[in-house]
């Protein structure tokens, strides 16, 4: 063999063995994108699949930092008047729970740039903390680069998808971004479709003109309520609540009018409630207060203090016209309820404990607050 020809060997058993090699590192990332793959699709079955904002979210931020290698995910939402976040608060989620849930008044808080004609697009690059902080206002030690990532529905703004990756060419400006808007428009398809059936929710469980739940709803959470008390060994107290004269109010400023003095007495009532108890409209003008872990004592102190407030000032119509409101209140305390009684015979028996005390406050001349121990003494 000539030396001409050992060289010639010997070159490409070295091309070999770089295509070998080259052939191997392919295969292996052709597996480990397989791998990512199915991991995400993992995923976004199981965002769709959610049954509620609070599903939703917690598999966001559980799983999303895992599957994709991330050392920090936040999800900003764009929260106009705070609707997203009353609405939630009325349906007992507790947001303080996910400390890395963001809320923006406007999409303009999202800093995306943007020309008019074309959809925002990802903002990637190095981590710049006063650049960043709308994103990451609590970043993890070491974040050197994110992606923020526009959430899209029908050409609107809905939020932002927020990426951080303590690997500083994880996210650059140079890197294709196909895969991560994919992502999040499916991010965006789901939330929009939570939050609209959460405000359905919400919606079929208040009452439109005051706000407040409506008796649907109080008839379940007294159910739920009761039973977590009687559980746990704490009293249920029930405030029943009537404007009085009410009838003349509509007669002497029209049904409008009356309307206007229920929502005002209606959030009266309400800033006097901690946030645990619930406030319910029962049809015309009564109002029901379930207040947690208050006994007798503690129930007629509420009620003295909603009916001070609601007779301190009269409500001010849109006209300019003043209407002079006081209430009645019947309270009662639901803290021996039988373990043998069933749950619903316990509400019954409450609410009507509350309306007999509230009879009597009314008999007593209105204005006035009665517990349901002194109606029946």
């Amino acid at each position: 063999m000539t030396d001409d020809t050992s060289v010639a060997l010997d070159s490409l058993q070295a091309e070999n063995a770089s295509l070998r090699a080259r052939m191997a590192y392919l295969v292996e990332q052709a597996e480990r994108n397989h791998e990512i793959m199915c991991r995400h699709q993992q995923f976004d079955l199981a965002i769709v699949g959610s049954s509620g904002f609070p599903e939703l979210i917690g598999t966001i931020f559980r799983v999303l930092p895992v599957i994709s290698e991330l050392d920090a995910v936040t999800l900003t939402l764009v929260d106009v008047d705070a609707d997203i976040r009353t609405v939630m608060e009325k349906l007992g989620v507790d947001l303080a729970l996910f400390p890395d849930l963001l809320f923006a008044q406007d999409a303009d808080g999202l800093r995306f740039p943007h020309d008019g004609a074309h959809s925002p697009k990802p903002i990637m690059g190095r981590f710049e903390h006063a650049a960043h902080m709308h994103a990451f206002p609590s970043p993890p030690q070491g974040l050197a680069s994110v992606a923020l990532v526009p959430l899209m529905r029908n050409k609107r703004v809905i939020g932002s998808l927020n990426l951080g990756s303590n690997d500083p060419s994880r996210f650059t400006p140079a890197l294709g971004t196909d895969f991560i808007e994919h992502m999040a428009s499916i991010i965006a398809i789901c939330l929009e479709n939570v939050i609209s059936n959460e405000m359905l929710k919400y919606i079929g469980l208040t009452d439109s003109l005051t706000g407040v739940y409506n008796r649907r709803y109080m008839d379940r959470r007294f159910m739920e309520e009761i039973a977590r008390a009687r559980r746990q060994g704490y009293p249920v107290s029930c405030l029943y609540i009537d404007l009085d004269h009410f009838k003349h109010v509509n007669d002497s400023v029209g049904h409008q009018g009356g309307d206007e003095v229920l929502r005002e007495v209606a959030g009266r009532i309400k800033d006097e409630l901690r946030l645990s108890d619930a406030l319910g409209r029962f049809g015309g003008e009564e109002f029901v207060a379930l207040l947690i872990d208050a006994d007798l004592d503690s129930a007629l102190h509420v009620a003295e203090r909603i009916r001070a407030a609601v007779g301190a000032a009269p409500v001010t119509l849109a006209t300019g016209f003043k209407v002079d409101s006081t209430v009645s209140i019947g309270a009662a305390t639901l803290d021996l309820c039988s373990k043998d009684q069933a749950i619903d015979a316990c509400a019954r028996q409450l609410l009507s404990q509350a309306d007999t005390a509230l009879y009597r406050a009314k008999e007593g001349g209105r204005n006035r607050v009665v517990g349901f121990s002194e109606a029946v003494a």
